[in-house]
């Protein structure tokens, strides 16, 4: 079941009824139809792999109570590495064992030696990394002392497995989620108003912007030696927007979904591609990843606290590792290191924090030494998706061969020919009309009713005539 299918559009209304219905009786029985709603929703992608969702919740909440009644440091220490362990245990062998089976055999072989490795034949449980993360930063926390653990099991598991973010993110914290399960919820017209607003924005960037994108990306990328510099670099250009609005699509509506249940989930996206430089678009990107890194990977190695050169090391260490966490080819490891050796240069002349504040503060247009800084920092973000979108890296070497020639000229002659360069306009327009807020379609604040209706119009138009056949959300894979 994905948010932009039919199953989905009559699953969420009976959600909703029943549970604002269920509000006038107990938050207890509410929370009993999230979780039921919940695991129904992921059960529809395999319910074999349900168990294992189930598994990973019940270990994380037992694990949290047992440390907190621990007699012992060693003893508290002891369930938090078997919890780890068993957590990372599972990832390790649904998502990466058959990449390191696989590459161990290719270095013997570069040494001679022919080995016969054993792979496993098994699909990738969807939403994976995104609940074990969940699980990890609970179990973390509790160890460290940030939180307490929680005693209702209903409401634990609700933080785990809440559908809107249950298999794409938001990668959320109990800091901050688990205290909205946990009160009455009451519902707010305004806050309801706005979850539509960001859910029709979302549908937006996946169906028109994203899959339209799709089907170009695919077509050049699929055979890059017989396609020209131009398209391949016209294919890399619209993979960025493919991938900006498969994910940050499916995060609007997840987000709004949320606000249409009385919930606020942690902010995905921040208009990355208005950046003007790679710090900040990591700033803006995939924040709940990216903060995550940060505060249970970078901080804990000393981040920057232990010198210059440890700081340097560390950073590549969280790029490589938010590569890997994407997926099991070298091209993830290669793309997060590339974007670390264009991070490492800010960090060494202390630069990555100089572009805090939004592009073109209180102005229509920002200067033009922001245009530039923003168009090169986009430039190298899209050669960078390369890597992430190849299937090898020689795949990867074959596309960047036809982008760096002569060929590539001519690629803003041709783009304006291509049907989702028209959506992209849109997209960027919307969105840096609404850059101080916090989503592209956040127009309530606009005095005039007649305009705002004209707007959803013209949005519910643009999915209805120009909305692309349906593709699955590309972090479905992760």
């Amino acid at each position: 079941m994905v948010f932009n299918s039919l199953e989905f559009l009559l699953f969420f209304p009976i959600v909703f009824a029943l549970y604002w219905l269920l509000n006038k009786r107990s938050l207890k029985i509410q929370n009993i139809l999230l979780l039921v709603s919940s695991y129904y929703f992921y059960s529809c992608w395999d319910y074999r792999f349900l168990f294992l969702l189930i598994f990973s919740t019940l270990l994380d909440y037992f694990t949290g109570l047992k440390m907190a009644e621990a007699k012992s440091g060693q003893s508290k220490k002891i369930w938090f590495w078997l919890s780890i362990s068993i957590n990372l245990g599972f990832l390790g062998v649904f998502k990466y064992y058959n990449f390191f089976a696989e590459s161990f055999a290719e270095l013997l072989g570069q040494f001679g030696f022919k080995a016969d490795v054993w792979t496993l034949s098994i699909i990738l449980p969807v939403g994976i990394s995104f609940y074990t993360f969940h699980g990890l930063s609970y179990v973390i926390d509790i160890y460290k002392n940030r939180i307490q653990p929680v005693r209702n099991f209903i409401d634990y598991a609700v933080f785990v497995s809440f559908f809107p973010l249950l298999v794409a993110g938001p990668i959320e914290r109990a800091t901050h989620l688990l205290p909205q399960i946990q009160k009455k919820r009451v519902f707010n017209y305004h806050q309801a108003v706005d979850g539509l607003r960001q859910i029709l924005w979302g549908l937006f960037k996946k169906m028109v912007v994203a899959d339209n994108c799709a089907t170009y990306v695919n077509d050049y990328f699929t055979d890059p030696s017989s396609i020209s510099g131009d398209n391949l670099l016209i294919g890399a250009i619209f993979f960025a927007f493919q991938i900006y609005g498969d994910f940050s699509g499916y995060s609007d509506i997840a987000l709004g979904t949320a606000k249409l249940l009385g919930i606020e989930l942690l902010r995905n996206f921040a208009f990355p591609y208005f950046s003007r430089d790679i710090s900040e678009f990591w700033r803006r990107w995939h924040i709940s990843l990216s903060s995550w890194f940060r505060d249970y990977l970078y901080f804990p190695l000393g981040g920057s606290r232990l010198g210059k050169q440890r700081a340097i090391l560390n950073t590549i260490i969280i790029f490589v590792v938010s590569g890997f966490w994407h997926g099991a080819n070298w091209t993830f490891i290669a793309w997060g290191a590339a974007n670390a050796l264009l991070f490492i240069p800010l960090l060494v002349f202390n630069l990555n924090r100089v572009n805090i504040g939004i592009i073109g503060q209180d102005r229509r247009f920002p200067p033009l030494k922001e245009i530039v800084q923003m168009g090169i920092t986009f430039l190298l973000v899209c050669l960078l998706w390369v890597l992430f979108r190849a299937d090898s890296m020689h795949h990867a070497m074959e596309i960047y061969s036809g982008i760096f020639s002569k060929e590539v000229l001519q690629a803003p002659l041709w783009i304006v020919q291509k049907k989702p360069f028209y959506f992209i306009v849109v997209l960027l327009l919307f969105e840096w009309l609404n850059r101080t807020k916090s989503h592209g379609f956040e127009i309530g604040t606009i005095k005039s009713g007649f305009f705002r209706w004209l707007c959803y119009i013209f949005v519910i138009l643009l999915i209805f005539v120009y909305g692309a056949k349906p593709q699955e959300f590309i972090y479905f894979q992760f």
